[in-house]
């Protein structure tokens, strides 16, 4: 049996140095590897921060086209607003425009005993009934050789009821 005992303490020694060393080889792999994971990790990291800065932007993009979409529409509102203004306001020239035109069209309406309804301007007379050249001119203080001097296109003559005359300055 001290044979045996001698066996064994003489293989303890040695199965203790190989377990160590399988230890330290073990732990030297664990060790590069672990170096590696953390290699990994560090790229991986500067990866998910990347992601996280597009996340950042892409939020404040979408951000950013709500507002605009908000802004298009406030803005075709306001479009179309005008547009509609800029349609009543034609629509009520339009319609100004068709009583001008009528009333154009229509013939002059005559007054009480034959008056023409014709204003006269500054510098002007309105034709009544009765009226000769030397009536007008003697109403308003010219010669008739000067009233037929400022209307050369007047066939005095045949006066019309309600026509224009240009009067001339008083000397």
């Amino acid at each position: 049996m001290d044979t045996i005992s001698r066996e064994n303490n003489s293989v303890l020694p040695i199965a203790g140095v190989i377990l160590g060393a399988v230890a330290i080889i073990i732990g030297g792999y664990a060790v590069v590897s672990a170096s590696k994971l953390r290699t990994k990790l560090d790229t991986d990291q500067v990866e998910i921060d990347k992601i996280e800065d597009l996340s950042s932007q892409v939020s404040s993009a979408a951000a950013a086209a709500d507002k605009a979409d908000k802004d298009v529409a406030a803005f075709g509102r306001q479009t179309q607003d005008a547009f509609t203004a800029v349609g009543n306001t034609i629509g009520t020239i339009q319609a100004s425009i068709s009583k001008l035109e009528e009333s154009q069209k229509r013939p002059a309406a005559h007054g009480a005993h034959g008056a023409s309804t014709a204003v006269a301007g500054p510098g002007e007379y309105v034709v009544k009934s009765g009226d000769t050249g030397r009536k007008i001119a003697h109403a308003n203080g010219v010669t008739v050789a000067d009233l037929i001097a400022v209307n050369p296109e007047i066939d005095w003559k045949h006066l019309k009821v309600g026509q224009k005359v240009k009067l001339p300055e008083k000397k």
